[in-house]
């Protein structure tokens, strides 16, 4: 839909191709352009690495590692140990689990 408009605003300008994303005049998308768009966006949402990022929050959400391994394309436990890590409020949980599990009341 929005591509068909973009199309219509470019009329003989458009370049037609096989292509899911364009620039607005039909051309592909300039993989330095997305790249720096991409990186912009990282740096404005203060995420330093969106792979170490989006495998930690499946950590935090509690899924379980297999599913976390589909969902990033990994085939190796081993990634988990290198992309996931620990977040305080994680850890903080874990000692509050812990803690309803030795003073449980009656």
């Amino acid at each position: 839909m929005a591509q068909e408009k973009e199309q219509e605003t470019a009329a003989q300008l458009w370049r037609e191709g096989d292509w899911v994303f364009t620039q607005p005049d039909g051309k592909p998308l300039d993989p330095r352009a997305d790249h720096d768009a991409w990186e912009a966006l990282l740096k404005e949402a203060n995420v330093r690495d969106a792979r170490h990022t989006a495998a930690t929050m499946l950590l935090v959400l509690g899924l379980p590692t297999r599913a976390v391994m589909e969902v990033m394309g990994w085939s190796q436990m081993a990634m988990t140990t290198r992309y996931q890590h620990l977040a305080p409020q994680l850890i903080d949980g874990i000692a509050g689990q812990v803690a309803g599990l030795l003073w449980k009341a009656d």
